[in-house]
C-alpha cells in the first residue's frame, strides 16, 4: 500500500524585518516561510539535489494578521506531482487558527538551459510516498504555544515587557 504525499511542519517567528508599518506581517514574508518548509521537506526525503525549481505560480488567501513576537506554523504538503511539476498546498498558523491559506507550484527546469527537466520515477515516488517528515522549528528554544490574548491586545508568543521606545515601535525590536 502506497504512503501518504510528503509533507513537513516548520515553526517560525514573526520577526520586525517580516513586519510593516502596521506592526503586522507583511504578505511577502509568507513565501519565504513556504520556501523554507519547501527547502526542509526536500532535505528530509532526500531530495534536496533537484538543480533549480522555480516558482511558477503561487496563491494565497489572507485571514488573520500574525504580529511581531508571534510563533507561527507553516505545514506543507505534496498534492501533485506531474511530469516535471510538483504542487503543495500550505497553510500558515498561529494558536491553530489559519492566518494564510495557499498554494504552490514549482517546475523542475535544467539549471544550464532552463528547459523542463522530467522527475524520475524514484523523486515521484519519494514526493508521492514518504508521508509526515520531522520539520524545523523553534519549540525548544521559544516554547510549543502562543500565548493566549485578551480581546484588543496584540499577541505576544512569550510573556515579556516591551522595552521603551515611541508609538512607532523604535526601540522595540
Amino acid at each position: 500500500m502506497p504512503g501518504e504525499p510528503a509533507s513537513v511542519s516548520v515553526l517560525h517567528r514573526v520577526e520586525l524585518c517580516d513586519t510593516d508599518v502596521t506592526g503586522h506581517y507583511h504578505h511577502s514574508t509568507v513565501i519565504r516561510w513556504v520556501e523554507s518548509a519547501e527547502q526542509t521537506l526536500l532535505y528530509r526525503i532526500g531530495l534536496d539535489h533537484l538543480p533549480v525549481m522555480p516558482r511558477v505560480r503561487y496563491d494565497a488567501s489572507y485571514r488573520n494578521r500574525l504580529w511581531r513576537h508571534d510563533v507561527v506554523e507553516t505545514r506543507l504538503r505534496v498534492t501533485a506531482v506531474g511530469r516535471t511539476s510538483v504542487r503543495y498546498l500550505f497553510d500558515v498558523s498561529t494558536g491553530g487558527d489559519p492566518s494564510v491559506e495557499g498554494a504552490l507550484t514549482v517546475v523542475n527546469v535544467d539549471g544550464a538551459t532552463g528547459a523542463p527537466l522530467p522527475l524520475n520515477d524514484q523523486e515521484r515516488k519519494v514526493l508521492m510516498e514518504s508521508g509526515a517528515q520531522e520539520g524545523d522549528g523553534l519549540s525548544s528554544v521559544f516554547g510549543a504555544a502562543p500565548v493566549p490574548r485578551g480581546p484588543g491586545q496584540r499577541p505576544m508568543t512569550r510573556p515579556a515587557p516591551e522595552p521603551p521606545g515611541d508609538a512607532w515601535g523604535i526601540g522595540y525590536g
